[in-house]
This record gives C-alpha cells, sequence and structure tokens, in this order.
C-alpha cells in the first residue's frame, strides 16, 4: 500500500511544494501524478531561486537570455513561465477529473507588493494572462492590502491561493475576502462554479519559534511540573493551531450565507497545510501530514517529506480529533506568558522578508 495513494480517502489531496524544468520535462510530475496521486504543485520565489541555481537546465538558456541584455525580470519569465505552463498541461488530467477541485499550479506575485493592494491586483492579472491557462492559482500573501486584492481577483474570476497564513483571526479575514468575491460575481449575474481557492495555512514555523520561546523559559524553571507543563507544550501548538483553523472552516462553509452560494455551485476556499517539512530533527518527519488529515483539505508538501510518507506514512482521519485537547494546548500556552497572535504576526512579517530576499537574490543572480 502507497500511504499516499490513502490520501484521497479521507478527502486530503497532495501538492508537491515543487517545481523546475527536470520536473516537468523529465516525465518526473507524470510519475507523480500517477504513481502517488499527486494533484497539484506550488511555487514561491525560494523555489525558484534554488531550482535556477542547482538545475543545470537552465543554463543553456540563462545564458542565451543574458546575450539578449533583457532586465532579470523579464529573464526570469521567460525561464519559469513555460515551466508553469507545462506543469498546468501536465495537471489537466487531476484538473478535468476532480471538477476543477484540484490540478493546481501556483504562480506567486513578486512578494514587494504584499502591502500594495493595487499593484497586487495589476501583477496578478498580466500574470494570470501571461500563463493563460485556467488551472493557474495566483499566489497572494495574506496582508491587510492583500485580502482586498484577494476579494477583487475572486470577482473577476482569477483563481487564489491566499499564502502567509499563520493567525486564525487572518484565516477568518481570507475565507471572507474570497466569500466576498463569490457575492460581486453573483450581484454581477457571473457564474460561481469555476471558482477555486485555497487559503495556505502555515505549519512547522509556528512550532520552530513557539519552541525557542519555551525553551527559553525552561532553562528559567526550576520546578519540575512547571518543566513538565513546558515540555509538554512543545511541538504541540502548530497542530493545535492548524485543528482550530479547520473547526473554523467548517463553521465559515456551513451557513446560510455560504449555503446561498453553494446553491449557485460554489465551492469551498479549501484550508491548504502549508510549511510541512519537520524542522526539528526529534520529531517525527510526516506528523505534519499524520495529524492534519481530513476532509477537504490539502496537503502541500516537499520532496522529502512527500518521500518519507510514501516510505512510512500512517493515513488516518486525525484533523477533526479531540479539539477540545487543541483548545487546552492554546489556553496552557497562554497561560506560559506566550501570546500566540504576537508570535504570528511577527512570522507573517519573516515569511514577507524572506521571499522578498530570496526574490531579490534571484534577479541578481540573472543579471
Amino acid at each position: 500500500m502507497n500511504p499516499l495513494t490513502e490520501l484521497p480517502k479521507f478527502g486530503q489531496s497532495v501538492w508537491l511544494d515543487y517545481i523546475d524544468r527536470h520536473l516537468v520535462q523529465s516525465g518526473a510530475l507524470a510519475r507523480l501524478m500517477s504513481e502517488d496521486d499527486l494533484r497539484g504543485v506550488t511555487s514561491n520565489p525560494a523555489i525558484f531561486e534554488k531550482a535556477i541555481r542547482t538545475d543545470g537546465d537552465y543554463r543553456a538558456e540563462l545564458a542565451s537570455l543574458r546575450a539578449e541584455h533583457l532586465a532579470p525580470s523579464a529573464i526570469l519569465e521567460r525561464l519559469v513561465l513555460p515551466d508553469i505552463r507545462a506543469a498546468a498541461a501536465q495537471l489537466r488530467v487531476a484538473y478535468a477529473a476532480s471538477g476543477g477541485r484540484d490540478g493546481f499550479v501556483s504562480l506567486e506575485v513578486p512578494p514587494a507588493l504584499a502591502f500594495d493592494t493595487e499593484q497586487t491586483i495589476v501583477e496578478a492579472r498580466r500574470l494570470w494572462r501571461a500563463v493563460g491557462r485556467e488551472n493557474l492559482m495566483i499566489k497572494v500573501p495574506a496582508t491587510d492590502a492583500g485580502l482586498p486584492a484577494i476579494t477583487q481577483l475572486i470577482a473577476e474570476g482569477i483563481n487564489v491561493n491566499a499564502t502567509l497564513l499563520f493567525a486564525r483571526p487572518m484565516y477568518e479575514r481570507v475565507a471572507e475576502a474570497y466569500i466576498a468575491g463569490l457575492e460581486q460575481r453573483v450581484a454581477a449575474r457571473l457564474s460561481v462554479d469555476g471558482a477555486a481557492s485555497v487559503a495556505s495555512f502555515f505549519v512547522s514555523r509556528i512550532d520552530t519559534e513557539v519552541d525557542a520561546r519555551l525553551a527559553k523559559r525552561l532553562d528559567a524553571m526550576r520546578d519540575e511540573r512547571e518543566r513538565i507543563r513546558v515540555r509538554n507544550l512543545m511541538g504541540s501548538v502548530a497542530i493545535a493551531n492548524a485543528k482550530l483553523a479547520y473547526r473554523r472552516y467548517q463553521e465559515i462553509f456551513s451557513g446560510a450565507r455560504w449555503k446561498a452560494l453553494a446553491e449557485r455551485g460554489a465551492r469551498t476556499q479549501r484550508l491548504l497545510w502549508a510549511s510541512t517539512g519537520v524542522k526539528n530533527p526529534s520529531y517525527r518527519d510526516v506528523r505534519y501530514i499524520e495529524e492534519l488529515i481530513g476532509p477537504d483539505t490539502v496537503n502541500t508538501v516537499p520532496p522529502a517529506t512527500l518521500e518519507a510518507f510514501r516510505d512510512h506514512g500512517r493515513p488516518r482521519a486525525a484533523l477533526a480529533d479531540d479539539v477540545g485537547a487543541a483548545e487546552r494546548v492554546m489556553k496552557e500556552l497562554e497561560s506560559q506568558g506566550i501570546a500566540l497572535d504576537a508570535v504570528t504576526d511577527g512570522l507573517l512579517q519573516d515569511g514577507v522578508r524572506l521571499f522578498v530576499g530570496a526574490y531579490d537574490k534571484l534577479l541578481a543572480s540573472l543579471g
């Protein structure tokens, strides 16, 4: 039994958090689709920076493009957009089989636009037209500026992957932005049955940050009972946060407001678990898959995590298990003086800086 092919039985789709030319031209993507039931691909500036730096398939073309004296941003698009189109073409099989629910390739607007609504919209429209594939998703950071962009793009019929979500309150606002975009389409007498969106909720980075803060508290503690309480919290917050976000997903997409849209054929904006590679070597390497399996979800995993789950993953419906325990984890975290909202705010800012840095590094390497 391949554990990856068991996940759809629990309502979860697996997407790969990686793309490069070798993946789409060597037959590797087709094999992952056929053997592992892979149903999508996501990208970001850090992925492209690594791919272009390490994949020899780009070198000859890069030298040719430099000879044309193109701007680095133009070189980047000439290199990667064909890969995006090729991946989208191969994933059309999954797109058709799922009725447009899966089979997507995600492409991010330049991360420096994360705090500029209008330019995010302009760039998203341009990329949508440039790729020209209906199974494309444009990644828009879930910032205050990104929210109205999400609404506008959905209203225009552009699929959106709302990314860099860490906080549950922001997740609720992203879901609201998606619903508002659908309602604008209804008001304009446009169909909503083809609209697609996911909300990329980041996981492992939360444990990394919270565990570091808990470790500092642990170093200062002498009471053994308090030390046990802190140790028990370590590695538990990210999954608890995700489970509570999923509960809100179920609530948001079950009320009267949503049912009015569902009757017109609208589909929910699924939660997509992102940052699911395990950073702490003492944790089980597939924990951010195993503990987050549930209906109407996506898990986008890096190649190493995909291979690990194929080898020794244990699929089970875990996402809705013991949500009360997740609530207790959050209360215990608060009792330790750690405010999760402050943690997630910092992670969002760090995430934007990370991708801006990767994008700038990539452009510098192309010039």
